[in-house]
């Protein structure tokens, strides 16, 4: 067949048909979807359900992991650690004897308790009490509730009024030390007493709960009731601040760092990557828990911080602080797009309705498994199933690893198709030339190629140093120039050799075509083994599996009579065959040679 202008409609439509499968790489879309879809089966294995595949690939350009301290740093155990009684001062400690002092601060707590308790702390309350006042009249289920004062983003203090046997009326409060120093109206020598009571304990790193009861009967404060009777004289206000407190002491409550928190931790910065730790405890107790983690040290911002600071002013201080303290759940949001205003890319850590705003903001939404409700699950584009911040880590790495072998995947796909490019563009450029490679050879070339990108790729490991480099930027190409100058060295050289054959003088059309086939066939292997670790078994093996199709395909053509003359091929002789090993080896040498060149300018540079 005869290309240029030659007439030939038939030649024409065979050589624009090969050229346009030749110039688009249909592979992409196909590696693509196999690579994210098979990195999801792969966070799957290390306990992260990918709920959106996408996020497999975003991984690797995250620059921030935001994550909650209870139960994803920390073991979500939550125990009572100490209790201190107030104002005498008395301290129990775990695994001792619980006394007749502390039975007052353990049962207010209980009243200041959900009946049903799902929360960490108030379950480690409720154990503590049923193993402790389980038998004493410190407990109180019959009585009666009268009225619940829920926490309020001004009064971090959750209250309970109930009722006795003969109708009277008890309160009890419980919430952050500040807290309960507000709603006591303490002055300020008993106040800076309390927090620093509360500030010792919670340098430990325990959680810090402040106990108040309500004085006897209840009583309202005068200036809002004249008698200062209590609600027994009528309906209970609605104000929990219209009752007169009095604290009665401090309850600390530990939750044990996951073991592998502070080595995850280090291996996330290692990858360039900050980890932002947000809690609803109290500064004293966030820092000592992520000095314990392994964050660096700085300031602590807290809930109150956020609420004073301007975006602009916000967005110039998370840059620099990785600990945030008394955070409110529907503060997520305003931290996630404060960090996103800072350039960071953001995976962002969630379990509550409240969180889901957040979720949905982030560059990656990360939601827990275990204890995150159905509507944070929604929102996420990740699912952490055990609730383990070193999964989340682990998935970091692994969306690194994906990243690095489709780079080298789509470095293939494009080199694989300069030469066959080259080869159909052949007959159109240059007058009298053959059209060597016609449609049904180039599609016999792809059940080498797809199979190549999407296995062999995709199952390579990551490289020693991935996780000691910084993330990809987010307005990163998909085809970097990396990517770009290393497909078009290897292809330029395949394709070279490739026109080298194609031109071979004293050969027949036939012949020239099957040797050029049969270079493409076999130098896809060489491809392979380049494109990967070259000194990896998976990539050796990979490499021979890629000249094993080859060749199988190749040595199909030489012993089933017929095929080569229905494909237009002829098998091919000593001569050929021994020109074809010899080219082979020359793409191999020059390949490597020239790679190895790139390699030391870019480290000279």
């Amino acid at each position: 067949m005869q290309g240029g202008f030659s007439g030939d409609w038939s030649t024409a439509l065979l050589a624009a048909l090969a050229l346009a499968l030749a110039v688009l790489p249909n592979e992409i879309p196909v590696v693509l979807a196999l690579f994210l879809a098979l990195g999801a089966l792969r966070l799957a294995r290390i306990g992260v359900l990918a709920r959106r595949p996408a996020a497999v690939e975003s991984l690797g350009s995250a620059t921030v992991l935001a994550v909650d301290k209870t139960g994803t740093l920390t073991e979500n155990r939550m125990a009572v650690a100490q209790l201190l009684t107030w104002p005498t001062g008395e301290r129990w400690r775990r695994g001792e004897a619980l006394a007749e002092p502390w039975h007052g601060v353990l049962e207010l707590a209980v009243l200041a308790s959900r009946h049903d308790p799902v929360d960490a702390m108030e379950l480690a309350i409720q154990r503590l009490a049923d193993q402790e006042l389980g038998h004493s009249e410190h407990l109180h289920p019959d009585w009666p509730l009268a009225r619940e004062y829920p926490l309020q983003s001004d009064l971090l203090v959750y209250s309970q009024l109930w009722h006795d046997g003969a109708g009277q009326p008890h309160l009890a409060a419980k919430g952050a030390p500040e807290a309960i120093v507000q709603l006591c109206h303490l002055e300020p020598g008993a106040s800076e007493a309390l927090l620093a009571a509360a500030a010792e304990l919670a340098g430990q790193g325990f959680r810090v709960l402040a106990v108040a009861r309500g004085l006897d009967g209840a009583p309202l404060h005068p200036q809002l009731n004249g008698s200062g009777m209590g609600p027994q004289a009528g309906s209970p206000p609605a104000n929990v601040h219209d009752y007169l407190f009095e604290p009665a002491g401090l309850i600390a409550l530990a939750d044990p760092l996951r073991s592998e928190v502070p080595a995850a931790i280090a291996r996330a910065h290692g990858a360039g990557v900050r980890v932002v730790m947000i809690t609803g405890d109290g500064p004293q107790t966030a820092r000592a828990i992520a000095d314990q983690a392994g964050l660096p040290p700085g300031p602590v911002l807290s809930g109150v911080d956020l609420e004073a600071l301007s975006p602009r002013e916000l967005a110039g201080q998370v840059a620099q602080v990785s600990v945030f303290a008394r955070v409110l759940p529907q503060q997520k949001l305003q931290l996630v797009q404060a960090l996103q205003a800072a350039g960071e890319v953001v995976a962002m850590g969630g379990d509550g309705v409240n969180d889901a705003p957040a979720l949905k903001a982030a560059d990656i939404g990360v939601a827990m498994g275990k204890r995150g409700t159905a509507v944070a699950r929604e929102s996420a584009d990740l699912v952490l199933l055990q609730d383990d911040f070193s999964s989340l880590v682990e998935a970091l790495a692994l969306g690194r690893r994906i990243e690095a072998n489709l780079h080298r995947a789509l470095g293939y796909t494009l080199a694989i198709h300069l030469p066959i490019a080259a080869i159909s563009l052949l007959p159109l450029l240059v007058p009298g030339q053959p059209l060597l490679l016609l449609p049904l050879h180039i599609a016999l070339l792809h059940l080498v190629i797809d199979p190549a990108c999407t296995v062999v790729f995709e199952a390579l490991p990551a490289s020693r140093g991935l996780m000691k480099q910084p993330p990809r930027p987010p307005e990163a190409p998909l085809f970097g120039a990396a990517t770009w100058r290393r497909a078009l060295l290897q292809g330029g050289v395949f394709a070279l050799l490739a026109l080298i054959l194609a031109c071979w003088p004293g050969l027949e059309t036939v012949e020239r075509r099957s040797l050029v086939f049969a270079l493409l066939l076999l130098g896809g292997g060489v491809l392979v083994w380049l494109n990967g670790e070259p000194r990896h078994r998976l990539t050796q093996l990979g490499g021979a599996i890629g000249l094993g199709l080859g060749l199988g395909l190749w040595l199909l053509l030489q012993v089933i009579p017929g095929l080569p003359s229905l494909l237009q091929l002829m098998p091919l002789g000593h001569q050929a065959t021994a020109v074809l090993l010899l080219v082979v080896l020359v793409m191999a040498l020059l390949a490597v040679a020239s790679e190895r060149q790139t390699l030391w300018r870019s480290s000279e540079a």
